[in-house]
């Protein structure tokens, strides 16, 4: 089993900044292919960003190119999305995820999710 919590989220205003967080326990980190998904109300969720184990190979959803980062620190088990230029439609319950290594990032499924962190950005 593979823990993760998120933090990080928050109210922000448009064009502003966040920077969420993932902590995972419970198994090897880099063992893991982790992504960042997000659920705005009355949506489906929807993959954002990914990366694989080694931190090399990233994938983000055409709505955020240019605008998020995702990285992480296998040391610290833990990933991380820094969101620039937030926008009103960035709002959304945003939940950390994993895979076993090797999985297609774009297709990356969530075998193990966190909680969940809100981030609500004003217009």
């Amino acid at each position: 089993q593979v823990q993760l919590v998120e933090s990080g989220g928050g109210l922000v205003q448009a064009g502003g900044s966040l920077r969420l967080s993932c902590a995972a326990s419970g198994r090897t980190f880099s063992d893991y292919d982790m992504g960042w998904f997000r659920q705005a109300p009355g949506k489906e969720r929807e993959l954002v960003s990914a990366i694989g184990w080694s931190g090399i190979s990233r994938y983000y959803a055409d709505f955020v190119k240019g605008r998020f980062t995702i990285s992480r620190v296998n040391a610290k088990n833990t990933v991380y999305l820094q969101m620039n230029s937030l926008k009103a439609e960035d709002t959304a319950v945003y939940y950390c995820a994993a895979d076993p290594r090797g999985s297609t990032l774009a297709r990356l499924r969530g075998d193990y999710w966190g909680q969940g962190t809100q981030v609500t950005v004003s217009s």
